[in-house]
C-alpha cells in the first residue's frame, strides 16, 4: 500500500519524506508487526523547494524507485511474500482456518504434537535436566573458543535419544519444463553432450537473470536446473536473501545467545549430527558448520513467523511453579531478550504506555501486554534465573528429530560464510522443510505427498504395488523416510542439489513424491522378484548412484509398460 502522508510539517512527526510504505493493518495474513515505514531523507525541507510539486509527488517517487533500483527490490520482496503466505481467505474465517482448513487435520497435528512433547518431557524428567539454563562463565568461554571446532567436542550423549524419527511419523502438467524436448541440467550437461548445444546458452541466460535481480525470472529459470557456479546466487535471489550488515549482526546475536545459554535441544542437535551427517561420506567435513547453524536456529524467534501458515502450533513453556498460567507462558526458547534491549535503547522514551509484544499466536493477539520496563526486567530475569528455570512444556518451536541436520548439510556445499548458510537454511525451512514433519492438507505437506506417491504407484505400476503389499512390504513404508528428508543423505550431493533446484523452481515439494515413485519404477524388475520386506529394502538401500533428471523424465513423459 502506497500512501501520501499529510504534508503538514507538524503531522509528519519527523518522518523524512512524507512517504508511508506499509502493509494494511487489517491484512488477513501478514501480522501486526509487519508495518514498515520508509522515510526519504530531508523530505520535509525538500517539500519547500520550488522544483518539488505535490501534484506529481506520486509519479516522482515511482521514478525514483525505478532509477535507484528499489522498484526491483520491492517487487522481489512482494513476490517472496506471495510465495510464502497463503492467499487471503474469507474475512469471517477463524484464524485457525488460515493455518489448516480441515478440522480433522488440525486434530491429527495436535495429537502428534502431544506425543512429541510427552517424549521430551519424559527425557527431561529421567535425566533431571532443565530445558534451559544460563551457562557458567567458564563454559561460555570454552564454547566461544571452540566455536569453529565444535566437531572435536565429545559430550556424553549416551542417555539422550532422538525425540522421534521419520518412521514414527508414519502411523505431469505441473512439470512441463521437465519434458523430453526441453534442455535440462543433469542430462544435457553431461560430457557426452557438446556444451554449445545447451549448457553455454543456459549459463548465459542465468547470468542475465542474476544481473536483472528478478526473483520470478530466477524461479522460472531454475526449473531447468542451475549451473553449479550460479546456484548459490540464484537460490539467494529466489529466497529473497540479501547479505546486509544487519543480517551479520543478527547472526552474531544468535551466536551470543548460544554462548550464554544452554538448552536441552542442544544435546539433541549434537546427537543428531553425530548419528547422521558425521557418518556420511559427503557431509562429515561440515560437522562444525552444522552445529553453528542448528544451535543458532534453535534460538531464532523469527522462525515463529511460519506458524502463521503452519498447521502446527508454536511452543510455549512456563516459568517454574506457574504451570498453566498464561501470563507466565513464553515461547521456547525465550531468547529474544537481546532484541528487546535493542528496542528500548532505540526508543527509551516511547510514547506508548505499554509495549505490545506480539507473539505469533493463532489469534494474532499479543500474549503479554505489560509496562515495558517491567517486561524487560521480566525477560532478563527469566534468562538470569531469578524467576527459576523453565521446566515444563506446553509446545516447542522446532524439535530436532532424527535426521534434521540433513536439511542443512547439502547447503554447506554452496555457502561458506556461516551467516549466509544460516539465512539460506532458515528460509528453506520456513518455506518448505517444515511441511515434511507436520500434518496438514497442503499439497506440499507430507500427508499429500504420501497420497500422491501411492496414487502414482497404483496408477502406473499396479502389479508392483500389489505385489509389494502382498508380501508385507508397503511401498510407503520404504519411501517415507526419503520424502521426510527431501532425499538428503540418500542421493549423491550433485543429484540432490539438482532436485532441490526444482523444488525452488516449482515452489513445491510434490516432486519428491514423483521421484520416489520413479525410483520404484526404475527398480521394478528386481522388486517383482523379492518375497519379503527385508529383501525389498535391500533392493532400494543404495540410491547414491541414481541420476535424478533421467529418472524424472522417463517416469513423467516416457511410456510405462
Amino acid at each position: 500500500m502506497l500512501e501520501r502522508a499529510n504534508t503538514n510539517a507538524g503531522a509528519l512527526h519527523g518522518c523524512y519524506g512524507g512517504l508511508l510504505l506499509r502493509y494494511p493493518t487489517d491484512h488477513p495474513v501478514i501480522p501486526w508487526g509487519s508495518t514498515t515505514v520508509l522515510c526519504l531523507p530531508l523530505a520535509v525541507a525538500s517539500l519547500q523547494k520550488p522544483e518539488i510539486r505535490l501534484e506529481s509527488l506520486k509519479e516522482d517517487i515511482k521514478e525514483f524507485f525505478k532509477i535507484s533500483g528499489w522498484e526491483k527490490k520491492l517487487q522481489n520482496a512482494v513476490y517472496s511474500e506471495l510465495n510464502v503466505y497463503p492467499l487471503p481467505s474469507h474475512p469471517a474465517a477463524p484464524p485457525e482456518h488460515l493455518k489448516e482448513p480441515l478440522v480433522y487435520m488440525r486434530k491429527a497435528q495436535g495429537s502428534w504434537e502431544k506425543r512429541i512433547l510427552k517424549s521430551l518431557n519424559s527425557m527431561c524428567t529421567e535425566l533431571s535436566i532443565p530445558l534451559a539454563r544460563k551457562r557458567p562463565v567458564g563454559q561460555q568461554k570454552e564454547l566461544l573458543n571452540k566455536w569453529n571446532e565444535m566437531g572435536t567436542d565429545e559430550p556424553d550423549l549416551s542417555l539422550f535419544r532422538p525425540v522421534y524419527a521419520p518412521k514414527d511419523f508414519l502411523e505431469k502438467e505441473c512439470f512441463i519444463e521437465l519434458g523430453l524436448n526441453t534442455g535440462q541440467l543433469g542430462i544435457d550437461d553431461s560430457t557426452q553432450v557438446p556444451p554449445e548445444l545447451f549448457e553455454n546458452e543456459h549459463v548465459r541466460i542465468g547470468q542475465k537473470v542474476l544481473a536483472e535481480q528478478d526473483s520470478a525470472a530466477a524461479q522460472q529459470y531454475i526449473r531447468q536446473g542451475s549451473p553449479t557456479a550460479l546456484r548459490a546466487e540464484l537460490w539467494a535471489l529466489i529466497l529473497n536473501i540479501s547479505s546486509q550488515p544487519e543480517d551479520i549482526l543478527y547472526y552474531e546475536q544468535l551466536k551470543a545467545n548460544v554462548i550464554q545459554h544452554d538448552l536441552l535441544v542442544d544435546s539433541l542437535i549434537y546427537k543428531d549430527v553425530k548419528l547422521t551427517a558425521s557418518n556420511d561420506d559427503y557431509y562429515f567435513v561440515f560437522e562444525d558448520y552444522l552445529y553453528q547453524v542448528l544451535l543458532c536456529f534453535s534460538r531464532d524467534t523469527s522462525v515463529l513467523g511460519h506458524f502463521a501458515y503452519n498447521s502446527a502450533s508454536p511452543p510455549k513453556s512456563y516459568i517454574r511453579g506457574k504451570l498453566g498460567l498464561e501470563e507466565y507462558a513464553v515461547f521456547y526458547p525465550p531468547n529474544d531478550w537481546l532484541g528487546v534491549d535493542h528496542f528500548f535503547k532505540a526508543w527509551p522514551d516511547s510514547p506508548f504506555g505499554y509495549l505490545r509484544v506480539l507473539e505469533h499466536t493463532q489469534s494474532g493477539q499479543p500474549l503479554h501486554q505489560r509496562k515495558y520496563a517491567s517486561l524487560r526486567s521480566w525477560l532478563r530475569g527469566l534468562w538470569a534465573g531469578s524467576l527459576g528455570v523453565v521446566d515444563t512444556w506446553g509446545v516447542i518451536c522446532v524439535i530436532p528429530f532424527h535426521g534434521f541436520s540433513m536439511y542443512v548439510a547439502p547447503l554447506c556445499f554452496l555457502y561458506h560464510e556461516p551467516y549466509k548458510l544460516y539465512q539460506t537454511f532458515r528460509e528453506m525451512y520456513v518455506r518448505f522443510f517444515f511441511r515434511l514433519h507436520s500434518i496438514s492438507s497442503h499439497p506440499s505437506g507430507i500427508v499429500s505427498l504420501c497420497l500422491l506417491f501411492e496414487t502414482l504407484l497404483q496408477t502406473y505400476l499396479p502389479q508392483l504395488f500389489y505385489h509389494l503389499r502382498e508380501i508385507g512390504a508397503q511401498p510407503l513404508r520404504i519411501s517415507f523416510k526419503w520424502m521426510v528428508r527431501a532425499f538428503s543423505g540418500y542421493l549423491a550431493t550433485d543429484q540432490l542439489l539438482l532436485l532441490w533446484d526444482r523444488i525452488l523452481g516449482y515452489n513445491s515439494l510434490e516432486i519428491l513424491a514423483v521421484l520416489a515413485a520413479a525410483v520404484f519404477a526404475f527398480r521394478a524388475v528386481n522388486l517383482m522378484e523379492v518375497t519379503s520386506l527385508a529383501a525389498a529394502e535391500a533392493v532400494l538401500a543404495d540410491l547414491s548412484t541414481l541420476k535424478v533428471m533421467p529418472l524424472l523424465q522417463i517416469f513423467l513423459f516416457a511410456t510405462i509398460t
